[in-house]
């Protein structure tokens, strides 16, 4: 059975990136954006990063700029931003479009193993979050759903 864990992807370097390095861990996956109106939740996502990644959370940021063009900068401007804005310290990586025929395939398994509302599989807006479990089940969060509320759903995944 195919796994978040089976993919490779480019860091916000550019440099490829197996995921399996992060096996055993839990993920939380999210497409982001520099100029949307969930960007504050950046704070979120490193304050959950801060709190779970001894005990074995990786946030892995994925800039996206297929909703409303909310991510115009360059993968350097991108780094840029989220360390002066937020002190963003978690893994991001170069931008995807998660949605499309040129959908990250990282995005289309997320997708399929975990639909949306009445069984949509496109991502709807920015800061949609794929938790990932260390047996690679996934569970979706809207683009809404404010990082803390995700505490408990993190607090199981890591055992």
């Amino acid at each position: 059975m195919t796994t978040a864990f089976d993919f490779t992807v480019k860091d916000i370097n550019g440099k490829p990136q197996k995921l399996a390095k992060y096996k055993g861990k839990t993920l939380l996956i999210v497409n982001t954006a520099s100029k949307c109106g969930f960007t504050p939740q950046y704070k979120g996502l490193q304050a959950l990063h801060d709190k779970y990644h001894e005990q074995g959370l990786e946030v892995l940021g994925f800039p996206c700029n297929q909703f409303g063009e909310q991510e115009p900068g360059d993968e350097s401007e991108i780094a840029s931003f989220c360390d002066l804005n937020y002190g963003v310290n978690f893994p991001m990586f170069a931008k995807v479009d998660v949605n499309g025929d040129n959908a990250a395939p990282l995005f289309e398994h997320l997708k399929e193993e975990a639909p949306g509302l009445l069984g949509s599989k496109n991502v709807k807006w920015n800061f949609t979050k794929f938790l990932v479990t260390p047996d690679g089940k996934v569970k979706r969060f809207a683009p809404q759903d404010e990082p803390a509320s995700l505490a408990k759903d993190i607090e199981k995944a890591l055992g």
